[in-house]
């Protein structure tokens, strides 16, 4: 029989049971009459403390808390898929069917999956076969366009004395069954269940060698990430941190999406929800939500459950993880994770650090980026984890805690600017502000899978963007007339990358989502033109002459004039530079 125990005090999320509960740290309870969840986060020998994960109002002293005897977990199985959650794995659509309507009802009991749906299920184990922790031992075709692989427990190890023959199961249904080496007989069926701040055992970890590629050139190109690696996206109000991650999901490389709201306005889930359903998957024709989970835990629901999302979330990616599937994680927003941990730590009234959060931030944030990687699986595939999180601070402010503390656990930073927004350049994220660590990790791979001066071209394009930053200073004090020919050509090219290269529409069909190929002609166009203008200014043509052209404007309407199917049309550009340059130099001559 579980462990039971009664409520002492209460102050909003947080509850205290007096005297020796004999709980365990971490494990899930359930609380009151109502069945509340909850988790043990404090034991000593006198208090027990627990952290709700719902709405607490109601409660009062004396009710009683019953032990789960197990830690707060996720199941896995098939079903996982086009679905949203809450915060604790709870499916949102069948918790609206039990009759909660627009909001989740306190102390509901629904399954995580559904335990009732038929899988078409191929086994891919025979009697005798000695299996380990990780190995598949059926494949499930989950949607369209994934095939779900049930493995194996990864601390479960034994030889196969029955498994069922191909058909239709349920998850809980027995698939196969083993010998143990201390001569007992285990059961498997679909069904996983994993502690969510434990993360899941692998091999070993790769280094970074392979890009995400998201179809963004300013993060192809510039600022790339590498799969298995981690990203910060920081940004005001309004400056595009959510529409940024939105482009990610739908257009990356990445095999499956998990889709973390935490803590932001409801109405930004339902347009990530309304619009994944509409949207086709480009790589396979496939409805994108097929690959896609939603894990929704809104500013309006309890704050507790917003800490657990993000753990939830990325369980959920480590275990597509070891299937051997790259997984993409968007966590938005990590602000509003560190300010429930700031709520909370307040409430057990722990010692504040900087701006009032805890003590822990620090540790916290980097236990979560430090789960991502691209891993060797115990079943031997290969399978990564890359993280992308939104920062929201206060009034666009990066020297606040969670952007500082966040800059120190990931190697690639977007910084979102907001001049850069109010005008209307998208997305707007900063050259300037904004780094990669991973370029020299990938320049071997963009070598061999796209050209050998893919690199050398993008630092070439980096280096005249700092020139004008330069530059711009001058301009600003004494105006831009004063300065000579040469210079005057730098702010010119430097426009054309912002305008044609950095700056990227969203609702363009062609410009929506641009291959790395066309970013790389792109650039090459834009440095001939540099090249061939810059030898006509040595001959001491004027820019003014120059301009008088439109081959600038040309340039910068690339990223519309040449469909993404159609990339041969690029190579017509490079012959109307030389015409120009022919036309000036019998102009002038």
């Amino acid at each position: 029989m579980n462990k039971t125990a009664t409520i002492y005090g209460i102050n909003g999320p947080v509850i205290y049971l007096k005297g020796d509960t004999g709980f365990m740290m971490s494990e899930m309870v359930y609380v009151g009459k109502e069945k509340l969840v909850g988790e043990v986060i404090s034991l000593d020998k006198d208090i027990t403390t627990v952290q709700v994960y719902e709405e607490t109002s109601g409660l009062k002293p004396g009710e009683i808390v019953e032990a789960s005897g197990s830690p707060v977990s996720v199941t896995l199985a098939p079903g996982i898929l086009n679905n949203i959650f809450d915060g604790i794995e709870r499916p949102l659509e069948q918790i609206a069917n039990v009759g909660g309507g627009a909001f989740i009802t306190r102390g509901v009991s629904v399954d995580s999956l559904d335990r009732d749906k038929l899988w078409d299920t191929h086994i891919t184990v025979a009697e005798g076969d000695y299996l380990h922790g990780g190995d598949i031992i059926a494949e499930v075709p989950e949607t369209s366009a994934i095939v779900h692989k049930c493995m194996v427990p990864p601390d479960v190890e034994g030889e196969v004395i029955c498994c069922a023959s191909d058909g239709e199961y349920r998850i809980e249904d027995t698939l196969v069954t083993l010998r143990l080496s201390d001569g007992t007989e285990k059961q498997l069926n679909m069904i996983q269940h994993w502690p969510i701040r434990k993360a899941r055992p692998t091999s070993y970890r790769f280094p970074a060698s392979v890009p995400l590629i998201t179809g963004q050139r300013i993060l192809d190109t510039m600022f790339p990430i590498a799969k298995g690696g981690t990203a910060a996206i920081p940004g005001g109000f309004g400056t595009g941190k959510t529409m940024t991650q939105h482009q990610i999901a739908k257009w990356s490389d990445a095999d499956i999406i998990i889709y973390i709201g935490c803590g932001e306005r409801g109405n930004e889930m339902t347009q990530v929800l309304e619009e994944f359903s509409e949207l086709v998957d480009p790589k396979s024709g496939n409805p994108l939500m097929d690959r896609t989970t939603l894990i929704a835990n809104t500013s309006n629901m309890p704050v507790a459950a917003r800490e657990a999302s993000i753990y939830t979330g990325l369980t959920l990616a480590e275990y597509y993880r070891d299937m051997g599937y790259d997984v993409a994680i968007m966590a938005d927003s990590t602000s509003r994770w560190a300010e429930a941990l700031r709520e909370l730590s307040g409430r057990l009234e722990e010692m504040p650090a900087e701006e009032g959060f805890p003590a822990y931030l620090a540790s916290r944030l980097s236990a979560f980026y430090e789960r991502a990687g691209m891993m060797h699986n115990l079943n031997g595939s290969d399978g990564s984890v890359t993280i992308i999180g939104a920062v929201s601070p206060q009034g666009g402010d990066f020297s606040e805690p969670v952007t500082q503390n966040t800059k120190r656990f990931v190697r690639c930073f977007w910084g979102l600017d907001k001049s850069l927004a109010y005008a209307r350049h998208f997305p707007a994220i900063h050259w300037l502000t904004s780094y990669s660590e991973y370029l020299t990790d990938l320049a071997a791979w963009y070598h061999d899978n796209v050209s050998p001066k893919f690199v050398d071209y993008r630092n070439r394009i980096m280096a005249l963007l700092n020139q004008e930053s330069s530059l711009m200073e001058i301009v600003k004090l004494i105006g831009s007339d004063v300065l000579p020919d040469d210079q005057k050509l730098v702010l010119e090219i430097a426009r054309v990358i912002r305008l044609g290269f950095l700056q990227q529409n969203a609702f363009h069909k062609d410009d929506t989502c641009v291959s790395l190929q066309k970013q790389y002609k792109m650039m090459e166009i834009i440095l001939y033109l540099y090249k061939r203008c810059r030898e006509l200014v040595a001959m001491n043509m004027p820019m003014s002459v120059l301009k008088e052209e439109n081959i600038f404007e040309r340039v910068i309407a690339i990223k519309y004039d040449v469909p993404n199917d159609n990339l041969q049309l690029l190579d017509q550009y490079l012959a109307d530079i030389d015409a120009f340059h022919d036309r000036i130099m019998e102009k002038n001559a």
